[in-house]
């Protein structure tokens, strides 16, 4: 068993699987109230198909163990046909997988079902495509902060662990780590990566001197600096470099641009971004653009201008070996802003793989077949027709 099976296995072991009043308490009343009308007048085996309206990438795996834990727990039996493996693209409003078992025992678990599911491929599709578009650009997950508790934060931090591995199928690098320890068996890791916030800055009085006691703590790990914090990303960057000259040399310094969005890199401004571009990705900005795609090359905020200003510093300072790590937004689109203006980004930091827009999350279950005869509300026909083809009805 790999790292990251251990890791699912632990994520969603006998701690979650609620017992029945509980389990009562959290779902919808009507739910329950089918149970006990089932219970009452006869039970009934059924199937449902699960399915999301968007297109996503399926990660299914934190609500199916879920599922199997608690009917086991519970003392009934379900059957699970996926019909797209973990990690695979899957339509719009094709169905993920179908369950059948007892209408008595899965009714209550529908919506606690559902919550695990839907955002979790969303993210998972959305991690998939960042990693597709800066595909030689190792990724960080920094999702925890952005999310609503500890459950969300395992939900997503598997989500960016199942479209990684989708992309990394296809050549990517993916993401390498995450942020915190208790997730980082999703990506076979037994630790958290990361060495310091904005916070220990303020702390040190100065970007050199977090530096050194990063550096004096954990003599043996590389060295990552935040350089934003007063302003002064270019002129501190550069100081940090020449105070660890035998470590930047060897490739074991980096600094991450977290530069807010309310302002420009030291040393840009709107002419001279367009400038750094010109020199060093000539023609991308003489395409039409969005605004938000302006933004992203030439704005204000952590851009393509910025980044390649930052190697131009680094370069000329003699510190080619330096890495530049590179965080604030960075979403889809501006992974494909950066992949266009063939940014030199060494790792992305990044939480921006959490769904948009919450709506576009809802999973739906539906039963499809009531003891094997096929019945699905109108307009829902269409859930049927994998279910036929598999030849189950």
């Amino acid at each position: 068993m790999t790292t990251a099976e251990k890791a699912l296995d632990q994520a969603q072991g006998p701690r979650h699987a609620l017992d029945e009043p509980l389990i009562e308490k959290r779902t919808d009343a009507y739910f329950v109230r089918t149970r006990e009308i089932a219970q009452h007048f006869g039970d009934s085996r059924v199937t449902y198909a699960v399915f999301i309206r968007r297109p996503v990438v399926a990660a299914c795996g934190l609500a199916l163990r879920w599922l199997h834990n608690v009917a086991e727990q519970q003392g009934f039996e379900v059957e699970c046909q996926e019909v797209y493996p973990e990690g695979t693209w899957v339509g719009a409003g094709e169905p993920l997988f179908y369950l059948t078992g007892s209408l008595a025992a899965l009714a209550p678990l529908e919506t606690l079902l559902l919550q695990k599911l839907g955002p979790v491929c969303v993210a998972a599709h959305n991690a998939y495509q960042m990693a597709m578009a800066l595909s030689q650009v190792p990724f960080l997950a920094m999702d925890a902060r952005h999310c609503a508790g500890y459950e969300m934060q395992e939900q997503m931090a598997y989500a960016a662990s199942v479209g990684s591995r989708a992309a990394q199928r296809e050549g990517a690098t993916g993401f390498v780590g995450n942020a915190n320890d208790a997730t980082a068996g999703f990506f076979g890791l037994d630790h958290g990566l990361g060495t310091m916030p904005h916070a220990l800055i303020g702390y040190a009085g100065s970007t050199l001197r977090a530096a050194e006691m990063y550096a004096e703590m954990y003599p043996d790990q590389p060295l990552s600096v935040l350089v934003d914090y007063f302003g002064r990303e270019v002129s501190d960057a550069l100081e940090v470099c020449r105070h660890f000259p035998e470590r930047a040399e060897a490739g074991e310094v980096s600094v991450r641009l977290d530069t807010h969005g309310g302002r420009f890199l030291e040393g840009l401004d709107p002419q001279t971004s367009y400038a750094v571009l010109e020199r060093y990705a000539p023609g991308t900005i003489r395409r039409y653009r969005s605004e938000k795609e302006l933004r992203y090359l030439v704005g204000t905020g952590v851009s393509a201008a910025a980044i390649w200003r930052m190697r131009e510093a680094l370069n000329e300072a003699g510190f080619p070996k330096v890495k530049i790590v590179a965080s604030s937004g960075f979403s889809v689109s501006k992974c494909v802003a950066m992949h266009d203006a063939d940014t030199p980004i060494d790792m992305v930091g990044t939480g921006s793989f959490l769904p948009d827009s919450w709506s576009e999350t809802y999973a739906t279950a539906d039963i499809v077949a009531y003891d094997g005869h096929p019945r699905v509300k109108i307009g829902r026909e269409f859930l049927l027709t994998k279910l036929q083809e598999r030849q189950v009805l």
